[in-house]
């Protein structure tokens, strides 16, 4: 068999096994969730700020990031937050509860290793990357905005 053979035989081999999605309703999908995390963000905030009227909004986004991380770390630990991204796909991937799970689905299940070899170190398999290159770009802009 030849090269161009096997690679079609491969090919229609791959189309047959990805699972088909109906791209309508999973945009919706998105969208909903997404937007239901973003105003559950807001309202933490609101809630936040109504409570401590005098602290600075700033501090006031800081808590709600914090109690976000944790609310979507807790339902990745109950297992409540993987059937929630099947669900929404990348509405409940982007915003930051999708970082979160990034770094706790690894730590959890790599929990058995140990704490060093498996908590610590495979923690960060996944949100990784994504962390480095935050910071080289931080970095790097930062010593742009020094000489500029």
């Amino acid at each position: 068999m030849d090269a161009q053979k096997r690679n079609e035989a491969y090919n229609n081999y791959v189309k047959a096994k990805i699972p088909k999605t109906r791209p309508w309703p999973t945009l919706f999908y998105s969208f909903l969730v997404g937007g239901v995390i973003c105003c559950l963000g807001q309202g933490i905030n609101d809630l936040i700020l109504l409570w401590f009227p005098t602290m600075a909004e700033q501090t006031a986004w800081g808590y709600t990031l914090i109690i976000l991380i944790f609310l979507a770390s807790f339902l990745t630990g109950i297992g409540v937050y993987d059937k929630i991204g099947k669900f929404a796909g990348g509405g409940s991937i982007v915003p930051i509860t999708g970082f979160s799970n990034s770094i706790t689905s690894p730590a959890l299940e790599f929990e058995h290793e140990g704490i060093i070899y498996g908590l610590c170190v495979k923690m960060f398999t996944i949100a990784g990357p994504v962390i480095v290159s935050g910071v080289v770009a931080s970095v790097i802009v930062g010593i742009i905005y020094l000489f500029i």
